[in-house]
Order: structure tokens, then sequence, then C-alpha cells
């Protein structure tokens, strides 16, 4: 008998809880601008969850995936993406989003239930969001082989829950990209509940980032909670990913619903939560602020005024926001074949919208 195999996840942690930062670990190109920039980011992140939050609650806006707790892990690994780098989401990564420079009007239509808040910029390198569990890995997948075969040296940054680890396209996507080298970059986003069901019944494995190990691939837990931690392992991914993937497992907690559609206190514990809010990311990076003099109350104010004031704004656009109709016919194909034209020029004809050909 002998070993045949023998393997090792390593854990990272650049800023504690404290505010306080390891230099010995902390990015070379990360100061004091860069991190004040994350907190701004991180802070919009948690407005905008807030007033969609809100706005469903007023029957102004559809079912919705709150993502308050884990915005460092959001925006960490937004801010470390370059400009050509793609960006896969699930459908809690509204602050990737808004990190990414998202107009915060198509995110207010799409929850509004309008397809066209998916028609994003296409220099944000973002595909929409993605409801069904984990398909979109094998997209993801497909997308980074397609920049390791056409050589634009962009890599693809895709985000799973904890609960997605256990579907078979995400195996299928990470077996894939480790036999083909493939530039695939996965941020697994462990909020410790998929929906009523917590991570200890999800997996046996010790660690969700271990499963990279099965195809070949390096994988690192990190503090999800920790902007700086998840910055720095996802920028050391991308920069080594034409050689390969990574899995990056981001230990961080869903301090609210899974959707609105759900009731957290039916499954689980109170002070669990509560346990979670001495880690809470946002708070964690104004310690670190205000220690530094770099942030206070009066910033703080001006930072909250200046975020309600964008989103208020962007939600009376998209409240003003009629549908062209054409859509149904002009977005399904990058173009529009003969029998999806002809189809339109008879509902057109008819006046099918609303008795209005326009």
């Amino acid at each position: 008998m002998r070993e045949a195999f023998e393997g090792r996840v390593e854990y990272l942690q650049v800023m504690d809880e404290s505010g306080k930062i390891d230099s010995s670990l902390a990015p070379a190109d990360l100061d004091d601008k860069k991190i004040t920039d994350m907190y701004r980011n991180m802070c919009l992140a948690r407005a905008l969850d807030a007033k969609i939050l809100s706005l469903q609650r007023q029957g102004r806006a559809v079912t919705y995936a709150p993502l308050l707790g884990e915005e460092a892990t959001q925006i960490g690994s937004a801010m470390a993406m370059g400009k050509k780098d793609i960006f896969v989401p699930a459908f809690r990564q509204h602050g990737v989003y808004v990190a990414r420079g998202a107009p915060l009007d198509a995110m207010f239509l799409y929850w509004r239930g309008y397809e066209e808040g998916s028609a994003m910029p296409k220099s944000l390198g973002a595909l929409p969001i993605i409801v069904p569990v984990a398909t979109q890995m094998p997209h993801a997948a497909g997308l980074a082989m397609a920049q390791k075969y056409l050589n634009t040296g962009a890599a693809v940054v895709a985000y799973v829950g904890d609960g997605g680890t256990s579907e078979g396209d995400f195996y299928e996507a990470l077996n894939f990209a480790g036999v083909w080298k493939a530039p695939l970059v996965t941020i697994i986003e462990n909020n410790q509940w998929a929906i009523s069901v917590p991570r200890k019944e999800q997996t046996a494995s010790a660690t969700l980032a271990q499963k990279a190990m099965a195809a070949g691939i390096t994988g690192i837990q990190v503090d999800g909670n920790d902007v700086l931690a998840v910055y720095k392992a996802t920028r050391d991914a991308i920069a080594t990913s034409a050689s390969g993937p990574c899995v990056i497992e981001c230990i961080t907690y869903r301090m609210s619903l899974h959707t609105t559609s759900d009731d957290p206190t039916k499954y689980r514990p109170d002070s669990e939560v509560e346990g979670w809010k001495t880690r809470d990311p946002v708070l964690r990076v104004r310690k670190y602020l205000d220690g530094k003099g770099l942030w206070d109350d009066s910033a703080q104010k001006s930072l909250d005024e200046e975020n309600m004031a964008r989103i208020d704004a962007a939600v009376a656009r998209a409240e003003k926001f009629m549908p062209d109709p054409r859509s149904m016919f002009t977005s399904v194909y990058s173009y529009v074949p003969d029998v999806l034209r002809e189809e339109l020029d008879e509902a057109v004809a008819a006046n099918f919208w609303q008795g209005d050909d326009k």
C-alpha cells in the first residue's frame, strides 16, 4: 500500500473583524484609496439591496434575493477583475453588477419584471441573472474555453452558492475546465444556507474548496467577509488563469432571506444570525477607515445621501419605463430570422400593442 493522493486547502484572511490588516498578506496594489472605493461600493450595494427589498414588499418589484452580509465576497471579487474579464452571476450577485458599473436603472427594471433589465452594456462583460441553480456553470466553462481558443487573455469569473456545489452542472463544469485548462475562476459564495438546508447537510466535504481537487483544479478557502482577502484570492486566480482554473470558497453568511418568498425564522435560530453580526463585512472596513482617519460620521452621512439620491432617481426612471413589444421578436437571436420577421410584421400590422403600432 502507498499513498495515491494527498490534498490540502489553505484559508486566507487579510483583514480581521476589528479592521486590522496583516501587511504580509495584503496585495501590493491595494492602497487606502482602493479600500475606500471598496467601502463605497459595499455601502451602495447594501443600500440598493434595502431599496429593492422595500419595493418588493410594496408590490413594486418581483421576488427578490437579498445580498445582505455578502457584500465583501461580491465587491472584493468584482474589483479584482480586469475590464476584459467576464463574469457569470447566479441570482444574488447584485453587488458585482454595482462594482462593475451596471446602470442602476437596468437593475430596477429587471426586478420590476422587465427582461430589458438584463440587457447590460457589453463593456460590463456580464451575463444576465441566472436563477436555476448551477446551470450557469457549464455556460461559464464554455465561455472560458472560448477565451482560451480566441486567445483574448480574459478570465471568466463565475458565482455559485454552497447549494449549487451539490448539482451535477457544477461538477461537469469543473471537470471540463480542469481537463482543458480553461481560464475559469469559480467563486463559491458559501453563505451557509441553501434555502432551508444548512451547509452541514449539503455535503460531507470538510470544505467546499476541496471539491476542486477531484477536477485537478486549485482550490482555496477565504474569509468571505474580508473584502481584501477576496480581492487578493480573485486577483491571484485571474493572474494565473491562463495556466488553468481555480475555485475560491468564500465563507460568508446570508443575513437576510433566501428570497422574499422565504421566512428564515422557520429554520434557523436567531442566535446564529446574531453571532455573524460581529463579522459584518461593511462594519469591518469602516473600522479600518476610522482607525486611519479616512472616514467619519459626516462622510458616512454624505455617502448615504448620495447613494439614496442615485437610487431614487433610478427607481423613478425605471417606473416610467414602457417596454417595446418588438423585443419579443428582436431579442430572441443576435439577428432577426425571416420567420420572426414575418411574425413581427404581422403583429405590427394588427396593432398588437394596445391598439398602437408604435
